[in-house]
């Protein structure tokens, strides 16, 4: 693998830590305001890939220690990590395939099993399918969306790969997640159909006890750097 793909490579946990530690060293040594920091630190726990990473420390000084050389070998996450993909993909279970809003709404979220094709139906009404902790009944699922004057909304974890087929009219179909490569071993989720005035939405979020926990680091990184500041004005 060349050095050019580096860029486009998904990130680890510890390829952020590094660059989180970076992060804390500028605001250590005035380099970075408490609004600066905490913009980028929130950036570098979203980032998806080393380039991403890479843009986030790209005005610092050369003298800031730069972070460990990335590897391209799949290592195991550490500490709150999310269930393998192998253990999620249940081939040949049968898991939910119908959602239906007439004048209403559906909603399928939490611990679930998507089936292989699931098929979204709503008439002026909207459903909402969250992803990010279901099981899935096979490598790749297929989600047929058809909506007339409504809507559905598709909510995926980092990792799994989308490709969007669908067809707007007078409505439209979000592509924004197409074309992000997803984890070895997880899912592909396909989501196709029509949306005749009315929307499907394709939007990527962390699950939410990834996300609690984020914000407890964020938290307590905060606390911490602020009593390190009144020590060292004190001893000024």
């Amino acid at each position: 693998m060349t050095d050019e793909r580096l860029p486009q490579l998904r990130a680890s946990d510890a390829d952020r830590e590094r660059v989180a530690e970076i992060l804390r060293d500028a605001l250590a040594e005035g380099r970075l305001d408490m609004a600066e920091f905490d913009e980028r630190f929130d950036a570098t726990y979203r980032a998806r890939t080393y380039g991403e990473l890479e843009l986030i420390t790209a005005d610092l000084p050369a003298s800031t220690p730069a972070p460990a050389p990335l590897s391209l070998r799949k290592e195991p996450a550490t500490g709150g990590a999310v269930t393998a993909w192998s253990e999620r993909i249940t081939e040949g279970a049968k898991g939910s395939t119908t959602g239906i809003a007439v004048m209403g709404g559906f909603e399928r979220k939490g611990r679930w099993t998507i089936g292989r094709r699931f098929t979204a139906l709503c008439l002026m009404g909207g459903g909402e399918l969250d992803l990010r902790e279901a099981n899935f009944a096979a490598g790749e699922v297929e989600i047929s969306v058809w909506t007339l004057m409504g809507g559905v909304n598709v909510i995926v974890p980092p990792g799994v790969e989308v490709e969007t087929r669908g067809l707007g009219i007078m409505g439209g179909f979000d592509s924004r997640e197409d074309g992000v490569p997803g984890d070895p071993g997880a899912p592909r989720v396909i989501v196709s159909g029509l949306a005749l005035m009315g929307g499907v939405g394709v939007e990527r979020k962390l699950p939410k006890e990834e996300q609690r926990r984020m914000k407890a680091e964020r938290r307590e990184e905060k606390r911490r750097l602020r009593q390190d500041r009144r020590e060292r004005r004190e001893l000024d």
